[in-house]
């Protein structure tokens, strides 16, 4: 009885820790965390914190593949049941354990991470949707299995989900990408608008090439947005405000681009805390009405992840099921008391490219 009080203090201490490591620079990921079901926004921190760790570690000043290397090492200590004694280490070992998440899951995220570390560009959507997949629908699957949501659908939306948030991302991000010599738009695009992608990054300036290039992948998130409205309705009804509003917010970030007229490199797009709220209320005011939609072949690039997590015994979700329109004044509050502008890692950020889920440092 003594050792499962300590384990449960334990389980605590780390939580805590893993909560202090994110409110640095992810206070965004936090407010939003309070609106999951406890046993959810829990194992979603540890999910995170370990997310972060990695990025922070990835991306470093003068850090390379190694540093992925590292990771590795730290990952597969994890699944042998020993993690270091780091608190995002152990709190995710908890997760991995709780929610029997497929080791195939993260190794893709380092994966993503090491192809950032050797600076890799894309030629076409194809590889571009592979890139995403790793750095943003691992994350998304992950996020599925936390939320109890297994099946290939679920999982397939919620790759589509992550895939169409970092889309969204690197569309925004043209610029500041840039001027760090970075470059995530498909060369086969920039081609055919007739751009030198090198000669390009040496003066990074917006004109209507560049524009069409960037509503291209607009539109492509767009898409995947639609295919991903449709796994919302899967999940347990106390996670679908949350993820929903997710949804809705990062589209509003590709449409407040399109408002720039698809120009990412003069400034970068944000959207206002009033027109936060005015989403997550809308939100809130549909999502009782949807229905689940026709079932969608996971993409390509994503498939991968789907099939990892065949093998996934479903772990019973112990929560109750309120309805989701009873959060609408909690909604309201957390997006009112949203920054312009957040430190959470682009990859798992509502706000920044690097989440997810949600996110989530500036490697790629």
């Amino acid at each position: 009885m003594q050792s499962r009080s300590n384990n449960h203090k334990d389980a605590l201490a780390d939580l805590s820790e893993c909560r202090a490591l994110l409110r640095t620079g992810s206070r965004t990921f936090l407010a939003a965390s309070r609106f999951l079901p406890e046993s959810v926004a829990n194992a979603a921190c540890a999910l995170y914190a370990f997310c972060r760790t990695a990025d922070d570690i990835v991306d470093a000043p003068g850090s390379s593949a190694l540093a992925v290397e590292g990771m590795r090492d730290r990952l597969a200590l994890i699944y042998l049941g020993r993690p270091r004694d780091i608190a995002a280490d152990r709190a995710f070992a908890r997760v991995v354990d709780g929610h029997h998440i497929p080791k195939a899951l993260p190794d893709a995220l380092l994966e993503g991470f090491e192809w950032d570390a050797h600076g890799r560009r894309y030629d076409g959507l194809p590889q571009l949707h592979e890139y995403a997949a790793r750095v943003a629908g691992s994350v998304g699957a992950m996020m599925a299995l936390i939320m109890d949501a297994a099946d290939a659908q679920s999982v397939a939306r919620a790759c589509d989900l992550g895939v169409a948030m970092q889309l969204t991302n690197i569309a925004r991000d043209v610029g500041e990408d840039a001027r760090l010599g970075r470059l995530y738009l498909p060369l086969s695009w920039l081609a055919e608008a007739g751009i030198d992608p090198d000669r390009w990054l040496l003066q990074p300036v917006h004109d209507q090439r560049v524009a069409a290039v960037v509503k291209r992948l607009l539109a492509e998130a767009s898409g995947l947005y639609a295919r991903a409205a449709a796994g919302v309705a899967m999940l347990p009804i106390p996670c679908q405000p949350a993820i929903e509003t997710a949804r809705v917010l990062y589209r509003e970030i590709g449409q407040e681009v399109a408002r720039r007229h698809y120009d990412s490199i003069s400034s970068r797009a944000v959207v206002s805390r009033s027109r936060k709220c005015q989403i997550a209320f809308s939100t809130l005011l549909t999502l009782p009405f949807r229905r689940q939609g026709a079932e969608l072949a996971p993409l390509e690039a994503t498939r991968f992840l789907v099939e990892a997590t065949r093998t996934t015994p479903s772990v019973p979700l112990a929560v109750s099921q309120e309805a989701p329109i009873s959060r609408a004044q909690w909604l309201m509050e957390l997006f009112m008391r949203l920054e312009e502008r957040d430190g959470l890692p682009r990859r798992f950020d509502l706000n920044r490219r690097a989440t997810y889920p949600g996110s989530t440092g500036s490697a790629r």
